[in-house]
This record gives C-alpha cells, structure tokens and sequence, in this order.
C-alpha cells in the first residue's frame, strides 16, 4: 500500500471505531489496555505509524513524551491536529515506519499497532525498532490475522518466532475476546505482544594514546599519508594499546616506534582523557600524554616515512587548521586547563577539523575536592 493511498484513507480513517476510538466504551478500554502495557513511570514512546494519532493521544494523556512516524502526510497532520485540539504536545514525523527518523534519540518504549504486517522486511523492522530502545525498554506490537475472503496479518506464534533474535521475552495478550476494543464482536485473531530486548553485550571501546611532545611553546605533530585515515592531516604521535599493555607502557613504546624518542614513565605526565568518536564510527578512549624534549628523551625524528609525509614544530597557540578534528579539539583543550573531554562527531561530519564548523567537545569538570 503506497504513500498516496494512505494518504486518501486519512479523510475517513477514524471513523472506524478501533481507530478514531469515538465512542468512549472504546477508548476507554483502549486506554486501560495501553496502560498496561507501557511503563507506570512517564517515558518517552515512539508510535510507528501512528496513522491519526488516536494511540499517540491516549499515551500522551498517560503523562508519556510521544513522538509519531508516519510515511502519509495526511496521517501525520490528522495526528498533529489531533493532538493539539486535545491540548497534547507531541512530536510527528513522516517517515518509513521501519526506520524511523529520528537520528541519536532513544526510546522507553516503541509503540506499532497494525504496522509489521504491512512492512516489506518485518524482521528487520523489529531489530531497527530493538536498536532505537534505552536498556530496559520495550516493544508493544499489536498484530492480528484478520479478514473474510482471505487472512492477512501475522500469527502471533509467527511474530514471537521473528523476534526471537532481539528478545529476551515476550508476552502475548490476546485481545480478540474483548468487543469493547473493537466496537463489535470478532472471530479473528488479534493480540498485543510486549517484548522485552535482550540486554546489550557489555560496552566497549579501544583505547589509544598520544603523545603531546612539547619543545618550549610548541608541539610536536606529523602529517599522516597512506593510512586509510586521515591522510593529509596533521596528528601527534598516537597508536592503539596492544594486549595486556597499559596506557603508559604504550604510549612509551609508540613514541619510540613513530618518532625515536625514548620517554622515561617516571616524567610522563597524563595531560588529558577524551572519549572521541569520528563520523560513522564506535568511541574510542584517548589518553593524552606530556613529555617534554628538554627532559632528556632527545629530539624526534620521523621513523615511519611511509606513514608520516611530514614531521614538525607547530606553536601550541596558533595550531594549524589541516589537523585531525579531534586532535585539535584534545590540544585546545589541554591549552585551556581542561584535562576530561568528550569529543563524539555526528553523521556528516569531516575527519578534519574545520574552523566556524560546530565544536564537539564537551569540557567534563574535574571534582573539586582536593
């Protein structure tokens, strides 16, 4: 069913009455149900295809933060007006109920009634809606098979078996014995089935480390070529912990390997701790090591040509612009006292730090205590 027939459905979809829920019997057990089935604590649900927004309504009068997707223009402004004429705020989007548009946000709870069936790739639906859910969260599907000349739908046996891939459990609440939800008595079969999503693999993330090399007011940076990452921009010495390193060792052994010092542990000093993460990729945690040349660990020269195009002295408080972003975000920091960073790009954005592009760092006060 495409865009445009929903869209001319939209003029007379509530008149149903398990979809407009005129009749106060019927939204009245609607809403009893649905209270049931989402948490007591207000949250935040996402309705997928959400059609007029007669759920969208009765979980925001429940107190929820409630965003609709719907693929239909004509859905999605029945939902707003709807909403609005009831004094609920509320958040409607148009969009593939599958992938829902709604970018980093998370969910308590993704709300679907009588949407899987029509989607193209069910089970894949449900792991984008899994993904979309905070830890403790859930899915409330209410599905059924239904029709006179031929069934459509999905079985619930059938759906509890597409999700056995994300689901911890699931529990089936069958509803076609209750006229009420419906405006009249059904034979079919209609059910609500709340799953509850494993619980995520434990986090992870690589650590790596750099190496803030200082010559009086300046610093110490190389120019990366034929990496596959950032070639071209300019980067202090760094490398990944290798197992059962500690970050020290590390970045002792890559200072040596990149750039022929050799720091003593002893003076090395934790300049900065920042969780990064580049375009499109998982986060990583940075540490940041000080040294300075006239300590002793003698002057770098580049021992990886085929990695570093350029070795050089740059003045700490005139970095140069073609740097790594998050490098230039880490000694912009450290220049200005901070010592914990977030540095988390979004989708879209350059490798290469950009001057006037929005800053990603977030500067995490250290505690005051002493």
């Amino acid at each position: 069913m495409t865009t445009e027939y929903w869209d001319a459905a939209a003029t007379d979809f509530d008149e149903a009455a398990d979809h407009g829920l005129r009749d106060p019997s019927v939204r009245a057990a609607w809403a009893a149900r649905l209270r049931s089935w989402l948490p007591r604590e207000p949250g935040d649900v996402l309705d997928v295809g959400c059609g007029t927004g007669s759920l969208s309504l009765l979980a925001a009068e429940q107190g929820h933060r409630v965003t609709g997707v719907d693929s239909s223009p004509r859905m999605a402004e029945r939902a707003r007006a709807k909403l609005a004429a009831a004094g609920e705020t509320a958040d409607v989007l148009v969009g593939d109920a599958a992938e829902p548009p709604v970018g980093e946000r998370r969910f308590d709870v993704v709300l679907a009634r009588h949407v899987l069936w029509l989607l193209p790739d069910p089970g894949r639906a449900l792991a984008n809606w899994a993904a979309l859910l905070r830890p403790g969260g859930r899915l409330v599907l209410i599905e059924g098979r239904w029709g006179e000349s031929e069934r459509v739908g999905i079985p619930a046996d059938d759906l509890t078996r597409l999700l056995a891939p994300v689901a911890a459990r699931t529990q089936v609440e069958h509803l076609a014995h209750d006229p009420r939800l419906w405006g009249r008595p059904v034979d079919d079969e209609r059910y609500a089935l709340v799953a509850h999503p494993a619980r995520p693999a434990r986090h992870k993330e690589i650590v790596d480390v750099h190496l803030i090399l200082r010559r009086g007011g300046d610093v110490l940076l190389g120019r990366r070529v034929d990496t596959g990452y950032a070639d071209g921009l300019l980067h202090a010495p760094s490398g990944h912990l290798e197992e059962g390193e500690d970050v020290r060792a590390a970045v002792v052994r890559e200072a040596w390997e990149e750039v022929g010092v050799e720091l003593d542990p002893g003076l090395l000093r934790v300049a900065l701790v920042m969780q990064h993460r580049a375009p499109d990729s998982a986060a990583r945690i940075g540490w940041f090591f000080e040294a300075d040349v006239a300590e002793g660990c003698g002057e770098p020269v580049n021992r990886e040509p085929h990695k570093c195009s350029q070795l050089g002295w740059f003045p700490l408080d005139g970095l140069p612009d073609d740097m790594v972003a998050y490098c230039r975000a880490a000694l912009d920091a450290y220049r200005r006292g901070e010592r914990f960073v977030l540095h988390l790009h979004e989708s879209g954005d350059g490798i290469g730090y950009a001057p006037g592009a929005p800053s990603r760092a977030v500067a995490l006060p250290p505690s005051s205590r002493t």
